[in-house]
């Protein structure tokens, strides 16, 4: 492992992106992206619990036996889990509310066991810290943009309810940009969800495709 973390930070935020190659944690990158402060909200709990698992494990990974270590992982992702969710409860309650089941659902994302399986718990806890925070982002972003895209082509806003999880000074943060009533309710739907994910995975596919160039043909220098 060198020491360079920017290989990691590629891996996680475009080559190895879980929710755009992975395709990994869907069940709550589709049902909870209908706003872009949804998404906001889940992908920092959700970046949270990666950055802190893999410290743990990353810490523990030579006092673990081999026979108890991914029912460990499992136990540290719960127990990171649970303090998020109370957390949530305690402080935003309203946007506790409206994530519902899917915060506690963190718990059953493959990224973070499969982080904390494949890279924590074989680097030291630097690295593993670097490798949380670039899946989480890369995760986060997807449902960001997941969100945003879905807000703005249902119902022509963005930063709809950014009080849930900003306070109440981030009221006056939403941007109206079409007319109200005037919106694509698919794009609220879970339909629109698929549909919205299949366009992201579908332009990451386009921008990463190489331009096919036939070489030009050799031509011999003709006879004198």
């Amino acid at each position: 492992m060198t020491s360079d973390p920017r290989p990691i930070w590629r891996q996680g935020l475009w080559d190895n992106n879980p929710g755009l190659v992975q395709l990994l944690g869907l069940c709550p990158l589709l049902a909870v992206t209908n706003t872009t402060i949804n998404g906001l909200g889940l992908g920092l709990a959700t970046l949270i619990v990666l950055v802190c698992s893999n410290l743990a494990v990353s810490a523990l990974r030579g006092a673990l036996m081999p026979e108890i270590r991914i029912p460990a992982f499992v136990l540290i992702i719960a127990t990171l889990v649970t303090v998020v969710d109370l957390t949530l409860q305690a402080w935003l309650h309203e946007l506790s509310r409206t994530l519902g089941i899917f915060v506690p659902l963190i718990v059953t994302n493959c990224t973070i066991l499969a982080r904390a399986e494949a890279f924590a718990s074989r680097q030291p806890p630097l690295a593993a810290v670097h490798d949380g925070l670039a899946q989480g982002a890369g995760f986060g972003l997807v449902l960001i943009a997941l969100g945003a895209g879905r807000e703005l082509i249902g119902q022509g806003t963005l930063f709809a309810d950014a009080n849930l999880l900003l306070g109440e000074w981030a009221g006056g943060m939403t941007l109206q940009l079409m007319p109200e009533g005037v919106g694509l309710l698919l794009a609220l739907l879970p339909p629109g969800a698929f549909i919205g994910l299949g366009l992201l995975v579908a332009l990451r596919q386009r921008l990463i495709r190489q331009p096919q160039t036939a070489p030009a043909p050799e031509t011999s220098p003709s006879a004198a």
